[in-house]
């Protein structure tokens, strides 16, 4: 019977290159000349933390993340900015995780969506992904256009195609 599964993912290598390319435009930019700004990407907790003198700054830096990211061809929806905070002296801190996995709410959205189609599948939730089984390739095909159309706050992949 042919499956496939719809999860959210980060390609890490290319996050890794994109976050790098984030670095050295902010190290060569004229208006952060003479600054502390720092980022730094915990690769473990997927966590990037920015620290800064300003929101101006800030801003930009979260520009030139988000830039890079679309330049190298992901999807900046799966970063969540959290609430910026102040650290010593006046400087700011801000915390940016990266969103990998389906969480149970997208997933719950996902699977209704499907039934509603009308479409000949069946979608289930596993873990952090949703799978989804079918008799007809054409009807597997149908739903990727479907959930490619939707938007449920995560970008999605379509990965594991098999007959």
């Amino acid at each position: 019977m042919p499956t496939f599964d719809i999860v959210s993912k980060v390609d890490a290598q290319t996050f890794d290159n994109a976050m790098n390319n984030a670095k050295k435009e902010i190290l060569n930019r004229y208006d952060f000349n003479g600054s502390k700004s720092t980022i730094d990407h915990d690769k473990k907790t997927n966590v990037i933390t920015i620290v800064t003198e300003d929101d101006m700054r800030l801003k930009a830096i979260q520009d030139a993340i988000i830039s890079r990211m679309t330049k190298q061809g992901l999807d900046s929806t799966s970063l969540d900015f959290g609430k910026e905070q102040y650290a010593s002296g006046n400087m700011i801190r801000k915390e940016i995780s990266v969103k990998e996995g389906i969480d149970k709410e997208a997933a719950k959205k996902i699977v209704a969506k499907i039934k509603a189609s009308g479409l000949k599948v069946q979608a289930s939730m596993m873990d952090d992904q949703v799978r989804v089984q079918s008799k007809s390739i054409d009807d597997l095909q149908g739903v990727i256009a479907l959930c490619k159309k939707e938007d449920f706050g995560q970008p999605l992949q379509f990965i594991n195609m098999r007959n």
